[in-house]
């Protein structure tokens, strides 16, 4: 059983916060199965954007949710990361979307190898 996508989205919060990085929700999803995204801003000039991973990827034993990036580069503009952001959001409006600035550019989320 999959954990609702607004718990799981409060606890990322929280443990992103935890450990030092500021993390704030940007957009409230559909509470049951929303799809979550993350953005991550190193604060430097550089971001990331994170959704949920192919389902061909199976979590491992015990990981409720695989991320990757959306994006083919390891870091993007932050300009250019809210552009694919707003297209995400028209193609799902029930999205979540999670903003984490950390410099050290840690997501706090399982990725898919």
């Amino acid at each position: 059983m999959r954990l609702r996508s607004d718990i799981f989205a409060s606890a990322l919060i929280r443990r992103a916060e935890a450990q030092g990085a500021v993390a704030m929700l940007r957009r409230r999803g559909a509470a049951e199965a929303g799809a979550v995204f993350i953005k991550l801003d190193r604060l430097d000039g550089r971001a990331a954007v994170y959704g949920p991973a192919p389902q061909s990827e199976q979590p491992p034993e015990g990981v409720d949710r695989l991320f990757s990036k959306v994006h083919a580069d390891d870091w993007v503009d932050p300009a250019e990361a809210e552009t694919r952001l707003k297209r995400e959001i028209m193609f799902d409006p029930d999205m979540w979307l999670i903003e984490i600035e950390d410099r050290e550019g840690r997501v706090f989320v399982d990725l898919a190898a």
